[in-house]
């Protein structure tokens, strides 16, 4: 079928769309024109790199509504070339999203419904109505579908339901396509299942692929990735993308052509943005500073938090100096976070404080700043986050961007460093396991044969899994039999990337007042470069351009206050209640509920290793590496303010200890004696003994195993030597257990369950700090 486009006429009804998707005046910019051009008239793949409120949703909106009503000339197939089944009557099938947060679908339906398109999702939210849905496109009664990277290698939507809707798809789309990419600073496993999905489509469907964050390096990884089928001649189109020329109403930037996918950069600067770092002593000055002139940035806004103990101390400290704040995080459930996020879209609260997981999807666009409590390990994920704010600002109107570091980011970010992709060995195990079992075997199955917590676990299964190694199947996973390479040389360079990008992040945390030789002094310059912006060039409004505007004082009063709230010490430890699955498979015969007679009573901890007060304390006292010693009086005054809670606070122990037994520890023996004694000191308690490990090193020196493992390790490996269970014999209360630190919380389930059967009538554990 041969058809004559008009394409000025088309790009007149592609503004008639714009503008019942963005109001009357809206005009397409260049870029976003030739976006649309080429995947609706040329049905070519297009990669988008534009900054955050650009309007790449737009591109995809529009080339929908055109597509699905044949106006690029799609209407009128010829006799012999039938419209696939799931087409429109007068057009291509439905648009595909492939989008990561159930946050962006819900934005993105109801931007569908303003320009007139049907726009429905699959997720694992609305499970039940996936038969409904899918009989609508069927019917071609849907226009947009959008679904989860994760939908993509369920086994159910993988095999019935992929391949019939990559038949009739007519336009796919990557959001958020840096995902794609493992150099990319949010690396999703899940999205390389889109590989599979770019070969089934039917040949000539066009494909769009979007991001505001990517560098050179990503950018070509995605565009490899995009154009699989033509990688023979990459090489030589390849500098076109080095090469792009200015797009002509000098609002966009470049186009260019990795072999057949069309490449489009613009400018990265946000001219609604300024942005600033303060410099301040420490926790409780960063926290008071945050509680003294929170009110004073504009509207409502984020703060940021590196952890989800920081988000949560933040948001109580703030509400309790008479702010309106949620807490936001990946462990609050999805109806907590849908709250949250409608009450600052509605301006009913001042701030969300906010770990990572409110990033892609959450769209305000009057959001009026973004504060980091805590500087982010990439300077690309913190120009995504910031991003958030100032969309709809125009003129003098800014967005406040505030970053306030502090000297504990560096530990967090080798915490999260350290959950990287794991050892080859550690992946050959897993696949040994899945050979021999010879069935499919879920994660929890797999959980006891091999020494890897559930979380990397999953990650490490769906990379092998898009590598071909394992598969996914009904019942869990199997080893496909395929050859299988571990790249560690590749490891090793993403490894060597991210140090660098910390790196590059310290430097742009360094005060206004302070240069970097080599770097350029402009805040949003630096992050531009650091993006690859051939346009980069100074923003003239942030603290090194325009000077500081922000006031750095914090009152004694508001000091005194983050001061008393980070000094609190007290922090719950939950008791187990269930063995984990698995354990008869590697010898432990342990099995389900921890028996009441078996279990500890809830204990507590000095703090977390990661609170904003206690925290740089408790990693300066068991950090890796740090000096066996004696307790140092400011955590022995913790430990005292811990009981002391726990005996008269709002749960207080069910009973007094009447005796005290310590974890005898072979890499802290000074500091657990000593806690031990100056309890039973201060408490006029019997120090009773010491349970002995029967290793020469603990679990955790071999790396953080999963429960299953730590409890195959535990299991049995403690003594209560003979004085220890004559004196447990003969008590009447509970016994205080007391430990240096919890990190999966097994050895005080395992010790109490020993104390237990001793004759301890009950076990209330107590450690100077925990992981969680």
């Amino acid at each position: 079928m041969s058809v004559t486009v008009d394409r000025e006429a088309l790009r007149e009804r592609a503004e008639q769309v714009l503008q019942r998707l963005a109001g009357p005046g809206a005009r397409l910019r260049d870029d976003q024109w030739r976006a649309i051009e080429a995947l609706v008239v040329d049905r070519r793949r297009v990669l988008c790199v534009q900054r955050t409120g650009w309007g790449k949703s737009a591109v995809y909106f529009v080339a929908t509504a055109l597509l699905r009503t044949g106006a690029a000339g799609t209407a009128s197939p010829a006799a012999d070339d039938p419209a696939p089944a799931g087409s429109s009557a007068a057009g291509a099938g439905p648009t595909v999203i492939v989008s990561p947060l159930l946050a962006l679908m819900r934005n993105q339906v109801a931007a569908a419904e303003r320009a007139g398109i049907q726009a429905r999702t699959i997720n694992s939210a609305n499970l039940e109505e996936w038969d409904t849905i899918s009989a609508e496109i069927r019917d071609s009664a849907v226009d947009v579908l959008l679904i989860s990277p994760e939908r993509l290698n369920n086994p159910d939507f993988r095999d019935n339901v992929l391949p019939s809707l990559a038949a009739t798809t007519g336009l796919l789309v990557i959001d958020e396509a840096h995902c794609v990419s493992d150099w990319g600073h949010d690396f999703r496993p899940d999205y390389r299942r889109i590989r599979t999905f770019l070969h089934d489509l039917r040949p000539g469907t066009p494909v769009l692929a979007t991001t505001a964050t990517a560098n050179t390096r990503v950018t070509d990884d995605v565009a490899e990735q995009l154009d699989a089928t033509s990688s023979a001649t990459s090489a030589t189109n390849n500098a076109a993308t080095s090469n792009a020329t200015a797009g002509s109403d000098g609002g966009d930037g470049g186009a260019g052509t990795l072999a057949d996918t069309l490449v489009l950069r613009g400018p990265l600067d946000r001219q609604s943005l300024r942005l600033a770092v303060l410099d301040l002593p420490g926790a409780a000055h960063r926290l008071g500073w945050l509680a003294e002139h929170l009110d004073t940035l504009p509207g409502s806004g984020i703060v940021y938090t590196l952890t989800v103990a920081a988000a949560a101390e933040t948001a109580e400290f703030l509400r309790s100096r008479g702010y309106a704040v949620a807490a936001y995080s990946g462990q609050s459930d999805d109806a907590q976070r849908r709250a949250a996020e409608q009450d600052l879209l509605d301006n009913k609260i001042k701030a969300l404080v906010a770990t990572s997981a409110l990033g892609m999807g959450f769209d305000k666009p009057d959001l009026g700043f973004v504060v980091h409590l805590g500087a982010p390990p990439s300077p690309i994920a913190y120009y995504q986050q910031v991003g958030r704010a100032g969309r709809a600002l125009d003129g003098d109107r800014y967005a406040d961007v505030v970053l306030l570091p502090g000297p504990e980011d560096q530990a967090i970010w080798r915490y999260f460093a350290s959950l990287a992709f794991p050892r080859e060995e550690q992946v050959r195990s897993v696949l040994a396991a899945l050979e021999q079992a010879g069935r499919p075997l879920s994660t929890q199955a797999l959980e006891p044969l091999v020494d890897l917590r559930r979380t990397r676990l999953e990650l490490m299964l769906k990379v092998l899994d898009v590598d071909g190694a394992v598969r996914r199947v009904r019942g869990g996973w199997v080893a496909t039999g395929q050859p299988w390479h571990y790249d560690a040389a590749r490891l090793e360079r993403v490894a060597q990337a991210r140090a660098a990008e910390q790196q590059i992040m310290r430097q742009y945390a360094v005060p206004a007042a302070e240069t970097v030789a080599g770097r350029p002094d402009c805040r949003m310059e630096f992050l531009r470069h650091c993006l690859d912006d051939p346009q980069a060039q100074p923003c003239g409004r942030c603290d090194r351009c325009a000077g500081g505007w922000l006031p750095t004082e914090v009152s004694p009063e508001a000091l005194r206050a983050a001061e008393t709230f980070l000094g609190r010490a007290g922090v719950e430890i939950a008791p187990k209640k269930l063995w984990p699955t698995g354990l008869e498979a590697v010898g432990v015969p342990l099995r389900g509920r921890i028996g009441p007679d078996e279990q500890a009573l809830p204990g507590r901890a000095v703090g977390r290793l990661s609170d904003l007060g206690w925290g740089s304390r408790l990693r300066d006292l068991l950090g890796p590496g740090r000096p066996d010693a004696a307790l140092p009086p400011d955590v022995a005054a913790g430990v005292i303010d811990v009981l002391r809670d726990w005996a008269r606070g709002s749960q207080p122990w069910p009973a007094r200890p009447v005796g005290i037994v310590a974890v005898a520890s072979r890499t802290r023996p000074q500091l657990v004696a000593s806690t031990a004694g100056r309890i039973a000191e201060v408490g006029r308690l019997p120090l009773l003994g010491a349970v002995e490990p029967g290793w020469a090193q603990p679990p955790s020196a071999a790396g953080r195993g999963n429960s299953a493992q730590r409890v195959r390790t535990l299991h049995d490996a403690f003594t209560a030597p003979p004085e220890l269970a004559a004196a447990l014999s003969g008590l009447t209360g509970p016994v205080l257990l007391v430990d240096d630190l919890v990190d999966s919380g097994w050895t005080m389930t395992v010790v109490a369950r020993l104390l237990r059967q001793a004759g301890a009538p009950a076990v209330l554990p107590l450690a100077l700090a925990t992981t969680n």
